[in-house]
């Protein structure tokens, strides 16, 4: 183990900041993507445990949103673009009743991150990259307990959130961590040996390097057991996802590098696994589906009843395991190398990751490219800037250059593959 005292996801430490018994308050960050729409089915079907405030989103889908604030009847909804705030008001007037107060609005980039300090028990921050990094700062600055789906912020600004949580605070929703967070349960620290990862190898899985070459967005975002967004659809292709992935469990559970490993385990039923000093291990399995993670990260330490299905053990079924190819998919030993270095590297990998899936996911990058750009950003980067007196500015400027410097990387292999 590392000198850290306390890991930030404990599932021994129950972080409370509310004591009454009523329904919990619930803000839901992200609330139109694919968490915060399984969040809010969740919400809306157990309405005697959670009560949700404040809804947050980028603002490409405001009939969503707007009908998601009608039915949870929300104190506050806040979207990233404040171009569509006449498509919202519309939206909202549309859904609700005539002379029915309708909840208040905020916009603007900062608009995520004021609701995620508001008045609440629970904040699930299901954004997609690494913007989500202000609000879940911000959730855990207010004293809220904090259900953390969007991993990026962990992962670029994983010493400025350790520096501020509080044990327990944190209550992991990525699949693969709930689960090594209610295997946990069942030892403690020195218990652990090591903490195994599982990766259904996405749609490629079996390929080698010299057959991706072709591979379309199309392909990628063919995902054969998850329905992701486009982004982590990609990421998992790519193996990117479990890399960021391995970051993540070292920064939730303190547990170095060497002892994190990732298995390839197609069917997606076994989440992940933590293997303990008397040679036991044990696995957190369920159908592949969103909420039971999410009914983890707003309900712990309580269990929400059918939050999601359950196996059929009167059917069979078939459980494979294989080694992770490191070299069709390096995504993962470079995940490691940048988590080693700390610091801002973390930042830099994510940020120029984003940047060459997009460019790929508009036929701006092959498929190859995108990890042999990532790769040479991360290079070019050099030694990362560490340390107690890192700050959220050296983060977001190192997530500036490395963005900066995809681009510049992708513009010059497409003008080079048209030559």
């Amino acid at each position: 183990m590392s000198d850290s005292p306390t890991p930030l996801a404990d599932p021994h430490l129950v972080f409370d900041p509310v004591t009454d018994d009523g329904p919990r308050d619930i803000v839901v960050l992200g609330s139109t993507g694919s968490i915060g729409t399984q969040a809010v089915d969740l919400v809306l079907r157990h309405p005697d445990r959670f009560r949700v405030t404040a809804l947050s989103a980028a603002g490409g889908r405001v009939g969503l949103l707007a009908e998601q604030a009608r039915r949870l009847r929300v104190r506050t909804v806040a979207v990233a673009r404040e171009d569509v705030l006449p498509a919202l008001r519309e939206a909202l007037a549309d859904q609700y009743g005539t002379g029915e107060p309708l909840p208040e609005i905020l916009a603007g980039p900062d608009a995520a991150t004021q609701v995620a300090a508001s008045d609440c028990h629970t904040v699930l921050n299901g954004i997609t990259g690494s913007i989500g990094l202000a609000p879940t700062l911000a959730a855990l600055e207010a004293g809220r307990t904090l259900a953390l789906a969007n991993k990026e912020s962990l992962i670029v600004g994983g010493p400025l959130v350790k520096a501020i949580a509080k044990p327990g605070q944190i209550i992991p929703v990525d699949s693969e961590h709930a689960a090594l967070f209610q295997a946990l349960a069942s030892g403690t620290r020195a218990d652990v040996r090591k903490l195994v990862v599982t990766a259904s190898g996405g749609p490629f899985r079996g390929r080698t390097k010299d057959q991706l070459a072709d591979v379309t967005p199309e392909d990628a975002l063919a995902h054969p057991t998850w329905a992701m967004g486009p982004v982590i659809t990609v990421n998992s292709s790519t193996l990117v996802n479990k890399g960021l992935e391995v970051i993540e469990a070292h920064l939730l559970y303190d547990i170095p590098f060497d002892r994190i490993e990732v298995v390839v385990h197609p069917q997606s039923y076994v989440h992940s696994m933590v293997e303990f000093t008397d040679g036991s291990t044990l696995a957190q399995a369920t159908p592949p589906d969103m909420r039971g993670p999410i009914a983890i990260g707003i309900g712990w330490p309580e269990r929400v009843p059918d939050a999601a299905p359950a196996f059929d053990w009167t059917k069979a079924s078939s459980w494979e395991f294989f080694p992770l190819d490191d070299e069709a998919f390096p995504a993962v030993r470079l995940a490691r190398h940048v988590g080693e270095l700390g610091g801002t590297a973390p930042a830099v990998f994510n940020a120029a990751n984003e940047e060459c899936v997009d460019a790929f996911l508009n036929g701006k990058l092959p498929y190859l490219g995108i990890m042999e750009t990532v790769t040479q950003v991360v290079a070019e980067h050099g030694t990362p800037r560490t340390g107690t007196s890192l700050t959220v500015a050296d983060v977001l400027e190192a997530d500036a250059w490395a963005r900066t410097r995809a681009r510049e990387l992708s513009a010059k292999a497409t003008a080079e593959a048209r030559a």
